[in-house]
């Protein structure tokens, strides 16, 4: 189904939303026809923060939002969904459209498989209708859905469509870019030259996968690795997990712009614990990236001053190879909490892989590795 067609039927003029790659077509043609325009679509920092500004939507303007998510974004919305949204409570309506990974008897990523099985479960279970659309949908059908769930919407109740692969299309393409230099895989190069045998643990995302590439060229072991293939935004509460009972190792995170801004709580929590031995790398190039390239609101968030605000001792931010080595190595040596923001362009390998070692695998093997270190 085209996507202007889609929208046409689903008569919003607001959207909200985390991007997702099952949704680039709708993803690209709300940033072709709005940008980001506080009227019409705000791309925010999580899917609870979506559904609780719609709400607000909702109640200024009597008018029905959408919020729209990848399938794994389910769990963020699952609290103001029962507390806020539902009919027993404040019984506001809104539409949601979920990109469904892992749809069963479709091959994905380990991450998303559990998630796909549950999409539809968990949504029945917050009593939210939901049908799927599927690239078999024609516009006569969504018509007729949106006909029976007008009634539905009219008494405070949400709605959900669930799109499959491939179930939306459009001809607008958009190449999201910055003026920063430095590439993510060449910076992550230079943090594993520097780290040598120290522990990582590496964000959801593109991230991770060229880790385990580079592991890979080097001849080195995986070991010394834990991939957070899943779980957006919380690779650096693992980190912190690992750090504090591993003080006498120093432990490193390398953390995204859009995963840092999904729980930026997280900071907080691990500036007020202060682990001397943690060492926090922001990779920003303010985007969504791995789901298209879509932006972040981490260009006007001055992401070093947050740091330092939450507590942590040194916080900095490069934008050249030259500064990103002295400040690795300075870390390194460093007994105290570090956080080193790296501006970074946007754009990866077209033949980047996928880690060839199953979750449990990297897992197991990370967690052998520790218990080996003092």
């Amino acid at each position: 189904m085209n996507v202007e067609n889609f929208v046409k039927i689903l008569n919003s003029d607001f959207y909200t939303g985390v991007p997702d790659s099952l949704l680039k077509p709708l993803c690209n043609y709300l940033m072709h026809k709005y940008g980001i325009d506080s009227k019409h679509h705000i791309i925010a920092a999580n899917e609870g923060n979506c559904t609780a500004l719609a709400a607000g939507y909702y109640m200024a303007t009597r008018k029905i939002p959408v919020v729209y998510m990848q399938n794994s974004g389910e769990g963020n919305i699952i609290n103001p969904v029962a507390s806020l949204l539902n009919d027993e409570v404040y019984a506001i309506p809104m539409i949601f459209i979920i990109g469904w990974r892992g749809e069963p008897g479709i091959h994905d990523e380990p991450q998303h498989v559990y998630q796909g099985k549950v999409t539809r479960t968990l949504l029945n279970d917050m009593d939210i209708a939901n049908s799927v659309i599927t690239p078999e949908t024609t516009e006569n059908e969504l018509k007729d859905i949106m006909s029976d769930y007008s009634t539905i919407l009219s008494h405070g109740k949400s709605i959900a469509f669930v799109i499959e692969k491939g179930a939306l299309t459009s001809n607008i393409e958009i190449t999201y870019k910055n003026n920063f230099i430095m590439k993510r895989e060449e910076i992550i190069e230079h943090i594993v030259s520097i780290s040598q045998e120290d522990p990582i643990i590496s964000t959801t995302g593109k991230a991770s996968r060229e880790l385990f590439e580079i592991r890979c060229a080097n001849q080195q072991s995986h070991k010394y690795d834990f991939l957070t293939v899943g779980s957006m935004g919380h690779a650096s509460s693992i980190a912190l997990g690992v750090a504090l009972n591993k003080t006498s190792q120093k432990i490193w995170c390398i953390d995204g712009d859009g995963a840092a801004l999904m729980h930026m709580g997280s900071m907080a929590v691990i500036g007020a614990n202060r682990p001397k031995n943690l060492i926090h790398i922001l990779i920003n190039n303010n985007a969504h990236e791995t789901v298209g390239g879509l932006p972040t609101v981490a260009n006007s968030a001055d992401m070093v001053s947050i740091a330092k605000a939450c507590g942590y001792p040194y916080a900095v931010s490069v934008d050249s190879f030259e500064n990103l080595d002295n400040e690795l190595k300075a870390a390194k040596n460093r007994n105290e909490l570090c956080f080193i923001e790296v501006k970074a362009a946007i754009g990866a390998r077209s033949n980047l892989g996928r880690p060839t070692t199953t979750a449990l695998e990297n897992k197991e093997n990370f967690m052998d590795y520790l218990n080996s270190l003092s």
